[in-house]
């Protein structure tokens, strides 16, 4: 529900996995085949020996800074702002107004806290509920362009089928008090907490 690019991140998480477990193949071979340690050496002198002659062969008149160590300098540069670019973007999507009515006598907006205050008061009083958190996006093509994500913390033991129902009857109950049906994401998750909270007694 939020802006974040998640097949760009998936795709980097890849890449970067094939590179460390590229690495981890290469140390492990190094470390346990004496041959292929010797070679890899060999391999890594002469290249790196090619590349001083390369750097030595282009160097700017007048300096003793070659033309690839520029390349490579506004490369890093270039691959730094896209690394800030990428981090910038993720999550983005959040908005504090859920719903937006204009008509003759004005605007009229509503406040995401105020769905967040009534989901939290609504399933305070459910003894199936530990404890509810509400995020708010900018959605494309629902009503006021937001939509909820609902947290909810269900206790140990707990039905998510009537806690989804009982969450279900607050959304409702939500949406004829602000006149609108927003798009709604219910997220029942346990954890720590749910393992070491006290069961409740019903009389």
């Amino acid at each position: 529900m939020n802006g974040t690019h998640r097949g760009l991140n998936r795709t980097l998480l890849a890449m970067m996995g094939l590179v460390l477990i590229g690495a981890g193949a290469v140390a492990v071979l190094a470390g346990s085949n004496t041959a292929f340690a010797r070679n890899w050496t060999a391999t890594g002198t002469q290249v790196w020996a090619s590349i001083q002659e390369n750097l030595a062969a282009a160097r700017i008149p007048g300096m003793d800074t070659s033309w690839w160590t520029v390349a490579a300098l506004v490369l890093l540069l270039l691959i730094a702002v896209m690394l800030v670019t990428w981090i910038s973007s993720q999550g983005k999507g959040r908005t504090n107004q859920l719903a937006e009515q204009t008509d003759a006598t004005g605007n009229t907006s509503v406040d995401a806290a105020v769905a967040a205050q009534i989901i939290e008061a609504s399933l305070a009083r459910n003894t199936q509920v530990l404890s509810t958190s509400v995020q708010s996006w900018k959605t494309r093509g629902s009503a006021g362009g937001a939509g909820l994500k609902i947290i909810v913390q269900a206790r140990k033991g707990a039905s998510p089928a009537e806690v989804g129902t009982a969450v279900g009857h607050v959304v409702d109950g939500m949406d004829e008090l602000l006149g609108t049906q927003l798009p709604v994401l219910v997220h029942i998750k346990a954890g720590t907490r749910t393992r070491f909270a006290r069961s409740e007694r019903v009389a």
